[in-house]
């Protein structure tokens, strides 16, 4: 049953105060609940970071709870702080809420939100409960609502219904392809194929430097910045069996690689990396999913979450070809200040400055 939040939601506990116990039953007991809302991929988050968990946990006036994962950045210069539910690179965060997300319960929190101190809160909500959110904050002040795009794969029916009824013949063709050129699957759960993972990573940010036309130093020092190795070997022990990294083999060699967190009753492809020169052939990347697919299903998944999109049409298509479907949803920044709108031109005035071209 749905609880309906006809008073304000109560604020319990924020950041440590909140029970890891309580945490989990309420991630458990969430059938939207992501692997980046969890209390370990928070634990992977502010493991050496400079991020403070301020998560906050709601009572509903009818017994109900919700829970927000929130981390909190300072600076040593001082001044107000950002608090966000996720950093860029962290994945989804947003509400739990095993009663359901409604617009009111939204709405609630954001009152409570609007009487933080920090200089901006940046939410990037679950793309399934797009609609509550929508709703939410449709006309209210000081909230910035950035369009955004995922896709989202139903793994209703099981494997056998997705590989007949919503994979494109073309992605089975490429399967079988794959599995006839003699590329191998290897998954691991325990960290051990981290650095594999990582190697494939880098070159990645080579080959997207080139797609984009960005220079070679800025691309891997923005990739190192943002996806250091130390980050994946921490998700990896924090997480534990929970992340799944899966290497496409080819001729011993390492042609491609995915991070798929799975948790519950969703999976999540979190991160992908490739030697196109040796995957592209042998169309290595549609094994992998479809391996990665295969065990969320056995698992009992009941969505294969496949990240963000944005306004890349081959991403789009590449995703779309396994049956997941494009979900618009929105990205929301509560500020003080209009950070955002000169945010936007700075980095537009950057990208024109080196002819940067954004991914089709």
């Amino acid at each position: 049953m749905t609880t309906t939040f006809n008073r304000p939601a109560q604020r319990l506990a924020s950041g440590r105060e909140v029970p890891r116990g309580l945490w989990r039953e309420l991630h458990r007991s969430d059938p939207y609940a992501l692997p980046t809302q969890s209390p370990e991929w928070m634990d992977s988050l502010t493991a050496g970071s400079g991020y403070q968990d301020t998560t906050r946990l709601y009572a509903a006036p009818h017994g109900g709870a919700a829970l927000l994962p929130m981390v909190r950045r300072t600076y040593p210069t001082g001044g107000a702080a950002i608090v966000q539910s996720m950093p860029s690179s962290w994945g989804f965060g947003g509400l739990i809420a095993p009663d359901g997300v409604t617009p009111r319960l939204v709405a609630s929190i954001l009152d409570d939100l609007d009487r933080s101190s920090a200089l901006r809160v940046r939410i990037r909500p679950n793309p399934l409960q797009a609609g509550a959110w929508e709703e939410a904050t449709a006309g209210r002040a000081g909230v910035t609502a950035i369009p955004a795009r995922a896709h989202v794969l139903d793994l209703d029916g099981g494997f056998e219904q997705v590989w007949t009824e919503r994979m494109s013949s073309s992605t089975r063709r490429s399967v079988r392809r794959a599995e006839k050129s003699g590329v191998v699957i290897e998954t691991d759960n325990t960290g051990r194929l981290v650095p594999v993972f990582y190697e494939l990573l880098l070159r990645s940010f080579d080959r997207w430097a080139q797609q984009q036309h960005e220079p070679l130093r800025l691309a891997r020092f923005r990739g190192r910045h943002r996806d250091p190795l130390s980050k994946f070997r921490v998700i990896a022990q924090q997480m534990g069996p929970l992340c799944r990294i899966s290497v496409a083999w080819m001729d011993g060699r390492p042609a491609a690689a995915i991070l798929v967190l799975q948790d519950g009753v969703n999976a999540h492809y979190t991160r992908g990396a490739m030697d196109k020169e040796l995957a592209s052939p042998v169309r290595a990347n549609y094994l992998l999913h479809s391996t990665a697919i295969e065990e969320a299903c056995r698992a009992g998944c009941r969505n294969y979450h496949m990240g963000e999109s944005g306004s890349s049409q081959s991403l789009s298509r590449f995703k779309a070809n396994f049956g997941a479907t494009p979900v618009d949803y929105a990205e929301y920044w509560i500020e003080r200040v209009p950070f955002h709108r000169a945010d936007r031109l700075l980095r537009g005035y950057v990208k024109r400055a080196i002819g940067f071209v954004d991914a089709q």
